[in-house]
Parts: C-alpha cells; sequence; structure tokens
C-alpha cells in the first residue's frame, strides 16, 4: 500500500494539472501538452492512509475492461465473458463500473473519450468458474449484488461497487463475468477477439459478441507484495495476439511476475495519450498501483486527439504523456515510461517516433520515473523501423517484450516483495 503524500502550496502552483473533463460535443477541446522541461522542488509531507476498495480489491486478470466503445441499446441481453485468472482459490471479490467512455475508438464518431453514457437496468449479476473455457460446463454460479439488491438502476456517468462476495474458483479454470442489462447508451469494451466473449439477446443461444460490458476491474482481495498496472493502447491491451491464447507482453509479464504481483491491464484499443491527459476515471482508478507503465505513442502519430485531422508531434505527445505521469507520480506511484514501438512507417512518422522516444527518456529522468526501450525491442534486425513482430506484437514479440522487462526489472521487483 503507498503512503499518500500532499504538496506544498507553493510547489503545486507550479504544477501543470490535468484538463478537465472534455465538452461533450464533436469538437472537445483537448489537454494542452506540458512543455515543462524541470520538476519543481516539491515539499512532500506524510499525511495518514486511507484504505480504500482499490487498496483492498487488486486485480485478478490481466484482461482489460476498460471501456473504449458503446452499446446504443440493449433489452434484456444477457452478456458472458470468459477471463484469465491471475490467481485461484477462495478470495473475496468485489467488482467496480464506470459508465464514462474511458478512450476514443477509431475516429471517434461513436465512442470517444469523456463520452456520457446513459442510463441502464442490471438486472442480474453473476460471478462462476467457466473451467477450462466455454465448451466446459460452468460451475459455482455465485449471484453478485449492488447495496444487497441483485438489481440496479445505474445513472449516466455514475461509478459504483458491487456488494463483497466469496467465490471459489478452481485450479485453471476460466472466471466467468455474466450479466443481463437493459438500457441505452452503455460504455463497454472492445475485446478484440482475444477472449470468448458473447450475448443473448433473447433467443436462449449465446452468440459471439465482442463488444461487451464489463466491470472496469475484477477485484479480488488477495495479498500480494505489489501492484503493477499498464495503461496505453492496442499494443497493451493484446489486440491482433490469438484467441484465447494470452500471448500479448502484459499477459506475459503478469505470468512471469507471479502471484505476488497483481497486475492491472487496462489498455485499450484506439486509445491516445491525449485520451489520458484528461485524467478522467482512467487514470484515477490506477492511482493506487505501486508502479504504473505507460505506454503510449503508436495512435498520436497516426490520428492524433479526437477530433484532430492528423497526428500529433513528438512534442506534444510527450507532453500529454508528461502529464499522465505527472498525475501518476504526485498520486505516488512510480512511472516506467515505454518507447514507442515501430509500425513500419513512412519517413515523416518514423521522424516523429525517434524524436519522442528521445523526450521521453528525459520526461522519464525528469519526473523521477524509469525508461524502458519498449520499441528497440521490437525492430527488425537489420532495419530498426520495420516492425519485426507485426504491428501488434504476436506471441514471440510477447515473450521477447516480457522477458527483457522482467530481466531489467528484476532486482526493482524483488526489493518490494521484501
Amino acid at each position: 500500500m503507498k503512503k499518500a503524500i500532499s504538496l506544498s502550496l507553493a510547489a503545486m502552483l507550479l504544477l501543470s494539472s490535468c484538463a478537465a473533463e472534455p465538452a461533450q460535443t464533436t469538437e472537445q477541446t483537448q489537454p494542452a501538452a506540458d512543455d515543462t522541461t524541470t520538476t519543481p522542488a516539491a515539499v512532500i509531507e506524510e499525511t495518514p492512509e486511507v484504505e480504500t476498495d482499490f487498496d483492498k480489491y487488486v486485480s485478478n486478470t490481466f484482461m482489460s475492461t476498460g471501456n473504449n466503445m458503446f452499446i446504443e441499446a440493449a433489452d434484456g441481453v444477457t452478456y458472458r465473458a470468459y477471463l484469465p485468472a491471475e490467481e485461484y482459490g477462495t478470495f473475496e471479490y468485489k467488482f467496480y463500473f464506470s459508465n464514462t467512455v474511458d478512450s476514443t475508438y477509431d475516429k471517434g464518431e461513436l465512442a470517444y473519450v469523456g463520452r456520457d453514457g446513459g442510463s441502464y437496468k442490471i438486472e442480474a449479476a453473476y460471478i462462476a468458474d467457466g473451467g477450462s473455457g466455454p465448451d466446459a460446463q460452468i460451475k459455482n454460479r455465485t449471484p453478485v449484488t449492488f447495496g444487497g439488491s441483485t438489481e440496479k438502476n445505474v445513472t449516466p456517468n455514475e461509478t459504483y461497487w458491487s456488494d463483497p462476495v466469496e467465490f471459489t474458483l478452481s485450479e485453471g479454470s476460466y472466471i466467468v463475468w455474466e450479466w443481463k442489462i437493459t438500457g441505452t447508451e452503455i460504455p463497454c469494451t472492445n475485446m478484440s477477439y482475444l477472449t470468448s466473449a458473447t450475448a443473448d439477446f433473447g433467443s436462449g443461444t449465446f452468440e459471439t459478441c465482442d463488444t461487451i460490458p464489463l466491470p472496469q476491474l475484477i477485484g479480488c482481495n488477495r495479498e500480494v507484495k505489489y501492484k503493477l498496472a499498464a495503461i496505453g493502447d492496442s499494443i497493451t491491451q493484446g489486440c491482433q495476439t490469438d484467441f484465447m491464447e494470452y500471448q500479448f507482453w502484459a499477459a506475459k509479464i503478469s505470468e512471469k511476475l507471479g502471484t505476488d504481483c497483481g497486475f492491472w491491464n487496462v489498455g485499450l484499443g484506439w486509445s491516445r495519450s491525449s485520451d489520458a491527459a484528461h485524467c478522467g476515471d482512467w487514470v484515477e482508478r490506477i492511482k493506487d498501483y505501486d508502479t504504473v507503465i505507460v505506454a503510449f505513442g503508436t495512435n498520436d502519430i497516426i490520428s492524433g486527439p479526437y477530433g484532430a485531422e492528423d497526428g500529433n508531434t513528438a512534442p506534444e505527445i510527450d507532453g500529454y504523456i508528461r502529464t499522465v505521469t505527472k498525475e501518476l507520480a504526485e498520486a505516488g506511484c512510480e512511472v516506467i515510461i515505454f518507447s514507442a514501438p515501430p509500425q513500419s512507417y513512412g519517413t515523416e512518422q518514423e521522424s516523429t517516433r525517434n524524436e519522442l522516444n528521445t523526450l521521453l527518456e528525459i520526461t522519464a529522468q525528469e519526473y523521477g520515473g524509469m525508461y524502458f526501450d519498449f520499441g528497440g525491442l521490437l525492430g527488425g534486425d537489420d532495419d530498426p523501423a520495420q516492425a519485426k513482430y507485426g504491428a501488434h506484437p504476436n506471441g514471440e514479440g510477447g515473450d521477447v517484450v516480457s522477458d527483457a522487462f522482467v530481466e531489467e526489472y528484476k532486482e526493482y521487483f524483488a526489493a518490494k516483495c521484501k
């Protein structure tokens, strides 16, 4: 558990703050890039620790379940997802939800950072033991309640927790989340066919539904020695790796660090650092983690912020990442900034990537963080600009990155385990 910190008023006045939530229009004001080049000295005063549910309940899956998409309407639809577990056994679980879109999807025609959620009703919710996968029989179906009720009416932009529930997951089994919802404008996760996600639209038969509303945290009251989160885009989420194989680098890091580490992947496909720099609930909910990986760059270079016609410059992207890094550091998190990976860009975009990575290394140093040359591990043998393992690194790329990460930070994490 981290200790809360407070900064002296004079230091706080020198630090730029995160942008307010954007107005819900087709043209949103973007947070200004932070061009600060030095970190002002701060007088740090320890304040009493206040335990929150985010302290007590850590993620028990490395699958990302944030909101990067939108369901316009659901009429008594039952959604079901299979989520790989980090630890098995009997634990108390509690689930966190945010009725707001965390990040921008594609060009933002439907889902964009900070878009309001609508009103919906939870008619029933369950956690269950999914055995070896969708072909196995579901067992130990356990009701999840909200304020003592099996039903809940959710209001626009509401954040809420379920009641705690004791649940036993047998060794090697999937966590199954299942709930029935009626309502409109429901934020959800595009799973990118990473795991089994299905829905029963009223026929009694479940069919593939890769865009699915889920809890943002599969919270589990289990003993861990440190908590590590990763925020980023589709490369963090793990998109375009093999179905139910979990070969992406974040999953591999979680596996290799073992159950001592509570790993929470909050990466979202299509997201930009400018989305994170709004410092909405997406960033807020990972502030109780000891260490946070910040891994952006690709969508910033290609698309730029929501509403833009072109990609960002390197200083603009660095400014957004500075905003996120500062926000996390002020909350007491240690930050590891990943360099932007190669994408077989043209000359201009590759120049932006190289400039960005030079700036990010400086940013990490100035904010007391760490810099991991993620991009350097993924380039071609003869041409570092080429994406050797694919634009979304495949299983081999996931192993290369996770092995290098665990090797580089083994002493860092070993010290946290003492």
